[in-house]
């Protein structure tokens, strides 16, 4: 794909005032959107719900200093990479990419319903058809996931996000990867959602993602994750010393033993035992899923049992003030080396338009 030139014709682009936003044949800017209010805060900086051509959307606001700090310039240009080869309405879509002297942004999908973390805090056990329905959710994002042959790697319910009718989308691509046969160096993710084989640095595949899909499963029906421990050497023992999963006799009232045998074998150790090690339609196909509308769930005419009441709030205050990054220093530290001349073109290739499918640069 071509490189968008140099660093200067690039700033000079991305400060132009544009009025007319991206119908003028200039790159979009910062000026192009309303900003509202924070609706979050990321690895890097604020989340804000902004406007563009009266259409609401989250913007990520990345400082480029504390993603040089924390070492996350690549991981940062391969999630914009990713994001654009997967076009689903079951992931939370990019619209727009582009920087200015100080900061990366990110324009995506407005999800105002929260994530899936902030509501099983308030519900902790959720009935049959509610878990049926948010896993399925799931399973379509990774379908259409992994057709591109990305694995996400950091499936967990805080990068499940609802939509205003109560559809679960995922988002996050931050340490998602192409797959590639040897991959054992790889074992980024969430403790507690981890599979076994990523977090034993063993070479891994897409069932590396089904085993967060049993993780999620057992949550929403038992109220707890299967594998505790308050840290990751904890939770490795935690696996080791047995295969977690759901007796029949534990299940709450109105779950089917179907249910318990879908999150069991996702939960399996051994990624060849796992469901979901012949492709998706493990998946779908599972007698737990037997009288499931996968074609109603894509064409989204199914009636959601769980819809987020989005007039309130679906979040806690908390990740959204701005208190203290306690990283002035090393801020400060790349700010002296974002400065010099050589670093110039280091963030020059982070744009893309939707609207025009412009190719970024490809990541080295």
């Amino acid at each position: 794909s071509k490189p968008m030139g140099n660093a200067a014709t690039c700033q000079n682009l991305c400060s132009k005032k544009n009025p007319k936003g991206d119908d003028t044949g200039e790159l979009v800017s910062r000026r192009d959107f309303k900003e509202h209010h924070a609706i979050g805060r990321g690895g890097f900086g604020k989340v804000l719900k902004v406007e563009k051509d009266g259409k609401m959307y989250a913007m990520k606001e990345m400082l480029k200093a504390r993603v040089m700090a924390k070492k996350s310039v690549d991981s940062v240009k391969r999630e914009l990479e990713l994001m654009q080869m997967i076009d689903s309405d079951f992931i939370v879509n990019v619209h727009w990419a582009f920087v200015d002297d100080q900061n990366l942004y990110l324009v995506m999908d407005l999800m105002e319903g929260g994530d899936l973390r902030y509501h099983h805090l308030q519900v902790r056990k959720f009935p049959q058809e509610t878990t049926q329905f948010f896993l399925a959710c799931l399973i379509q994002a990774l379908e259409d996931t992994h057709e591109r042959r990305v694995i996400h790697r950091d499936i967990k319910p805080e990068n499940l996000v609802f939509d205003s009718n109560g559809y679960l989308r995922l988002t996050d691509f931050g340490i998602a990867q192409i797959w590639v046969e040897e991959n054992s160096s790889e074992n980024s993710g969430t403790p507690g959602y981890m599979a076994p084989e990523v977090m034993f640095k063993q070479n891994h595949g897409i069932t590396a993602d089904y085993f967060a899909v049993g993780v999620i499963g057992y949550e929403c029906i038992m109220g707890r994750r299967p594998y505790l421990g308050r840290s990751r050497k904890e939770i490795r023992e935690s696996i080791l010393n047995k295969q977690a999963g759901i007796r029949e006799r534990d299940l709450p009232m109105g779950y089917s033993r179907e249910a318990a045998d879908f999150v069991n074998r996702c939960l399996k150790r051994m990624p060849a035992q796992r469901l979901g090690i012949n492709g998706i339609e493990d998946l779908k196909g599972h007698p737990w899923f037997k009288k499931f509308d996968w074609e109603g769930l894509r064409q989204k005419t199914l009636k959601p049992t769980y819809i987020p009441d989005i007039k309130q709030n679906n979040f806690d205050d908390n990740h959204v003030n701005n208190r203290g990054w306690n990283d002035t220093e090393e801020i400060q530290e790349q700010q002296k080396i974002l400065n010099r001349v050589s670093q110039k073109t280091v963030f020059e290739s982070y744009y893309f338009d939707k609207n025009k499918k412009l190719p970024t640069q490809s990541t080295q």
